[in-house]
C-alpha cells in the first residue's frame, strides 16, 4: 500500500514503500531540558533530528503520565479512554467508573492495533503504566513484541520498586514476567530490547517501535562518570538556573520578548537559605538529572545508528516528546519513606549519588526552575506541568522547521497514522493529523475559536486562542479558576478573572462543555494527591501483607499475655 501527503513535502517512496516509525517518550522532561530548546544537559542525538527535522515550541500534554501515555498512543482524550489519571491518586469515589478504571477500555484502539492491521511489525520497550490486569499488557492492545514496565516507575540499575506503593518492580516481556539482567541501566536496557525486536521477523516489513525510557523519572540515576560532567553547572542554584532559563528562553524565541517571570512561590526555598552542605547535595542531584538525561540521549544515538546501519534510518519517522513537566516530589521530608528507603536499601546522600542505592530527586524548587520560562510542574494544568518539548524527523518532515502553531500529545497518533497511509477514524480520536501544517496547506491546525481542554485529577485548563484558565488542587494549588492571556503571559503571571469578566465567564462555559463531552468526574472536596496516594499506598501494603501483621499483632499480643502473667505471679508472692 503507497501513501501520499500531498504538498511540497510529499513522501511517498517510488516502490510505495510505507515508513517505519519510532516514537520516543522522555519522562517528566521540561520544556528547555533538550539542548536543542536551551537546556544543560548534553543531547547531541536529540540535537541532530531536530535539525534534520522540526521541533514544535507550543505542544501541550496532559499534567501527568498514564494519562499522557493514554492520549499519545490512541489519539483520544484520556476520559474517553479509560485512564483519567493514575491509580496511585485516584480517590474512592471514582473507582471503577467509566474513564476512571485505570486500564485501556474495551474498543479503544492504540496506534499499534491500528498499525499492526495495516502491516506493522509493531514494538515496544520501556515504561507502559496503562493497567495492570488481564489483557491489560502491550501484547494485549496490539504490540507483537514488548518488555514492559507496568508502574509509574522503578529502580534504574537494580531489579526493585522505587517506592512503597509497588511491592516489586513489574517487568513483563509479551505478557508474562520478566526476567531481568543481574546488572543493568535502565536506558541501555531498554534499547538493548528493541534492537533485538527490530533484528527480529520479517525485515519487509515496516515497523512501529515504541520505546518509552525511565529517564528522568524519579529515582533520578545516572553512570557516575556522566554525572561528574556537569560539576558546577548547577552550583548557583535554582534561582539561578529559573533567571538563566528565562532569559534564554526569551533569546530564543520561546517566549516574547516582554513576557515576565512569575515570582517564585512563597513555600518554595530560596537557594540562599540552605548550608552550605545542602546547597552541595542540591546541586549534585542536578547533575545526576542532567546526566540522566545525557545517558538516555546516547542510546537514542546508539539506537539511530543501527537503524543506519541497517539501512532503515532514511525511511524512518522519529518523534521525540516528554510526557508531562519537571518531578516535584522529594523523598527527604517523610519519615515513612525514610524508613522504606532504608529497608530497601537506598540512601539519599551525596556519596554515590545517582548510583546503584542512591534514591535520587530534584524536589519542587528545581522542577519549578527547570520548567522556566513556564509557571509550576507536572501534576498541574500550569504552563509548566503541560507544556512541553515535541522533536519529528524523517521523510515528508520539513528539514530545519520551528512551529509556533499549538498541537497536543493527541495529535501524534492520527499524524502518524496519516504518515502510515492510514485514514483517520471518523470518530473516537479527538486529536487532529498535523500533516497540514507539515506540508504548508494550513499554518495551524488549531484555529483561535477551537477549543483545547485537559483535566486530571482536578488539575485541569481550558486553552482558546490567546486564552487559558487553569485551576490547579492541592497540594500546589488551591482550587480556583485563573484566567490568564497565554500568548502575552506564558509564565502566568496576572490573572485577569476579574478585569475580563466575559472572557473568563465564557472559559468556564468552554471547560463545563469539555468536561460533560469526555466524562470528567469532579474530584472531591478537599481533594489532594498527595493525601490519596498516601491512602492509597497504605491500602496496598495492608492488602501485601495483612498475614504478616496478623502474626506480628498475634506475637505482641502473646509477649504482652506473658508479661501480665509474670507480674500477677510476682505480685501474688
Amino acid at each position: 500500500m503507497a501513501f501520499m501527503l500531498t504538498g511540497p513535502v510529499a513522501v511517498a517512496q517510488s516502490d510505495g514503500t510505507r515508513p517505519n516509525i519510532v516514537l520516543i517518550l522522555v519522562d517528566d522532561a521540561a520544556l528547555m531540558d533538550f539542548g536543542v530548546y536551551g537546556g544543560e544537559a548534553r543531547t547531541s542525538n536529540i540535537d541532530a533530528l531536530a535539525a534534520r527535522g522540526a521541533m514544535f515550541r507550543k505542544h501541550y500534554s496532559s499534567p501527568l503520565c498514564s494519562p499522557s501515555r493514554a492520549m499519545l498512543l490512541t489519539g483520544m482524550d484520556n476520559h474517553m479512554t479509560g485512564i483519567a489519571t493514575i491509580p496511585e491518586v485516584l480517590p474512592k469515589e471514582h473507582v471503577g467508573q467509566p474513564g476512571y478504571t485505570m486500564h485501556l477500555e474495551p474498543g479503544v484502539l492504540t496506534l499499534a492495533d491500528r498499525l499492526k492491521s495495516a502491516g506493522y511489525r509493531t514494538l515496544m520497550s520501556g515504561k507502559w503504566h496503562l493497567g495492570s490486569g488481564a489483557g491489560d499488557l502491550p501484547n494485549a492492545h496490539g504490540f507483537d513484541r514488548s518488555l514492559a514496565l507496568d508502574a509509574s516507575g522503578a529502580d534504574n540499575w537494580s531489579d526493585k520498586p522505587y517506592m512503597p506503593y509497588y511491592q516489586k518492580a513489574p517487568w513483563y516481556e509479551d505478557g508474562k514476567p520478566a526476567q531481568l539482567p543481574d546488572s543493568f541501566y535502565s536506558s541501555t536496557m531498554i534499547v538493548d530490547h528493541m534492537i533485538d525486536y527490530l533484528d527480529e521477523g520479517d525485515q519487509t516489513q515496516p515497523f512501529f517501535a515504541y520505546v518509552a525510557f525511565q529517564a528522568i523519572h524519579i529515582p533520578v540515576q545516572a553512570p557516575p562518570e556522566l554525572t561528574a560532567g556537569y560539576d558546577g553547572v548547577y552550583d548557583q542554584g535554582w534561582d539561578a538556573l529559573r533567571e538563566a532559563r528565562w532569559h534564554k528562553a526569551r533569546d530564543i524565541g520561546l517566549i516574547p520578548e516582554s513576557a515576565p517571570l512569575a515570582p517564585m512561590p512563597e513555600e518554595m526555598r530560596p537557594w540562599s537559605d540552605l548550608s552550605p552542605d545542602d546547597q552541595a547535595l542540591y546541586a549534585a542531584r542536578m547533575q545526576v538529572n542532567a546526566a540522566m538525561m545525557e545517558a538516555m540521549d546516547i542510546e537514542i544515538g546508539r539506537l539511530v545508528e543501527h537503524l543506519k546501519q541497517a539501512g532503515k534510518y532514511e525511511n524512518t519517522i522519529f518523534v521525540v516528546t516528554s510526557d508531562n513537566g519537571p518531578e516535584p516530589s522529594r523523598g527527604d521530608e517523610d519519615f515513612r519513606l525514610t524508613i522504606w528507603m532504608k529497608m530497601h536499601g537506598y540512601h539519599i546522600g551525596i556519596e554515590g549519588i545517582g548510583e546503584q542505592g542512591s534514591w535520587g530527586f530534584i524536589g519542587p524548587e528545581w522542577a519549578i526552575a527547570a520548567a522556566s520560562p513556564n509557571n509550576m510542574f507536572k501534576f498541574l494544568g500550569s504552563e509548566g506541568g503541560i507544556r512541553v518539548p515535541l522533536v519529528m524527523a524523517g521523510p515528508g518532515v520539513p528539514q530545519g522547521e520551528t512551529y509556533d502553531a499549538r498541537t497536543v500529545v493527541t495529535d501524534i497518533a492520527p499524524t502518524l497514522l496519516k504518515y502510515a497511509g492510514i485514514d483517520k477514524p471518523d470518530t473516537a480520536m479527538t486529536g487532529r493529523s498535523l500533516a497540514p501544517l507539515l506540508t504548508g496547506a494550513q499554518a495551524a491546525v488549531y484555529q483561535p475559536g477551537d477549543v483545547i481542554g485537559m483535566e486530571v485529577s482536578g488539575n485541569s485548563a481550558i486553552l482558546k486562542g490567546r486564552w487559558k484558565i487553569t485551576r490547579n488542587q492541592k497540594p500546589h494549588g488551591d482550587g480556583k479558576w485563573r484566567l490568564y492571556d497565554i500568548e502575552q503571559d506564558p509564565g502566568e503571571t496576572t490573572d485577569l478573572s476579574i478585569d475580563k469578566p466575559d472572557i473568563f465567564a465564557d472559559m468556564l462555559e468552554e471547560y463545563q462543555a469539555y468536561s460533560e463531552r469526555v466524562g470528567v468526574l469532579e474530584v472531591p472536596e478537599g481533594y489532594s494527591s498527595l493525601k490519596e496516594i498516601t491512602r492509597n499506598t497504605m491500602a496496598r501494603q495492608l492488602k501485601a501483607y495483612w498475614p504478616q501483621l496478623v502474626v506480628l499483632l498475634a506475637g505482641l499480643l502473646l509477649i504482652f499475655w506473658f508479661i501480665l502473667h509474670l507480674v500477677r505471679r510476682i505480685i501474688r508472692r
